[in-house]
């Protein structure tokens, strides 16, 4: 390994010279720092980044924890805050917390025996109103953002989320506006915010619409391909007379799809499926999805924003944005009512 002492015989000059050239130090040429540079950079010096960080007290790490990679919401979002970092000189660690609150305080506690700079989160819910870890984080005045929706385990952090509220109502009011007035909703998990508020987007397009918010129709489908299957029977067997299917995710519309495919109908023609986060899949299924474009990538470089500025001393405020909906093939307006 190329040590300072190595470039530094080679150069003619000082140990500490060629410290202060790594370092930028003011007080060395111009001519003198491009000279050891390349050197340096030919004969394959290699920073020591633990020594640096002794040194800085900082060390240009990040720690990022998700449920999974494998999950589709991450995967831009992941992109775009592995992108900033590095044109910001930080290198991220990502952590997976499984959706398990223990694995998730664990992977927090390896990532500050890291020694890392700040934290991004994608927070694993719960019904309790604190969570220690998230308590520690505070006392230790770890910058924190959250990437996700705010619960009172993790209030006091700022956060980034999308607008889902706003979304879910769109996706509502698009399905009202095909002339649908028997609209199920498969719902999300209930300790989930992000799922509370789809599902309060859905309610209140419908008051607004004047149609009847039917609890009936409201069908408990978690966020899997599996679970949406799973809700669509229960629906095929409890509300025949419904025309649209609203998902809370595009996993959770694509296994009600699967289903209502499989049993004879035709979608749209005899009903309609709308989806919630344009997963890439969702442009290639059986039917294309209508769904709701998330601003994953924007999400990821609003994170870092956010974090960047946490980590600069500042206290910005929680980022909230919206997201837009796109219209494909698995909507439409349902059948006239057969007549004899």
């Amino acid at each position: 390994m190329i040590r300072l002492k190595d470039i530094a015989q080679r150069a003619g000059v000082s140990v500490m010279t060629v410290s202060k050239v790594l370092r930028d130090a003011p007080d060395i040429s111009a001519i003198t720092k491009a000279r050891i540079r390349t050197l340096a950079q030919q004969m394959g010096y290699v920073p020591d980044s633990l020594a640096q960080g002794l040194r800085t007290r900082k060390s240009k790490l990040l720690g990022l924890v998700v449920s999974a990679i494998t999950n589709p919401i991450f995967v831009r979002l992941v992109l775009a805050i592995e992108e900033r970092a590095f044109e910001t000189g930080y290198d991220v660690i990502i952590a997976h917390s499984l959706n398990q609150p223990e694995r998730e305080e664990m992977v927090i506690h390896r990532l500050l025996s890291r020694r890392v700079d700040g934290l991004l989160i994608a927070p694993v819910y719960r019904l309790t109103p604190a969570a220690p870890v998230y308590t520690e984080l505070l006392k230790r005045d770890v910058p924190t953002v959250i990437i996700g929706h705010h619960a009172p385990f993790c209030s006091q952090f700022v956060s980034v989320e999308t607008d889902d509220l706003q979304a879910s109502y769109a996706v509502t009011q698009h399905l009202i506006g095909l002339k649908h007035r028997c609209i199920a909703f498969f719902t999300g998990p209930p300790v989930c915010p992000w799922a509370q508020e789809r599902l309060d987007g859905y309610r209140r397009a419908l008051r607004e619409a004047g149609l009847e918010v039917d609890d009936r129709l409201i069908f408990n489908a978690g966020a899997t391909i599996e679970e949406g299957e799973k809700a669509a029977r229960q629906m095929l067997s409890e509300s025949p007379k419904v025309t649209a299917v609203q998902a809370v995710n595009d996993l959770v519309a694509m296994g009600a799809a699967n289903v209502l495919l499989d049993s004879g109908l035709q979608i749209p023609r005899d009903i309609s499926v709308a989806g919630f986060g344009n997963f890439l899949a969702s442009e290639f299924y059986r039917v294309p999805l209508t769904t709701i474009r998330q601003p994953k990538y924007r999400l990821g470089t609003a994170a870092m924003v956010v974090l960047m500025k946490l980590l600069g001393g500042d206290r910005p405020d929680s980022v909230r944005l919206p997201a837009t909906m796109v219209v494909r093939g698995s909507t439409g307006s349902p059948a006239p009512p057969t007549v004899g």
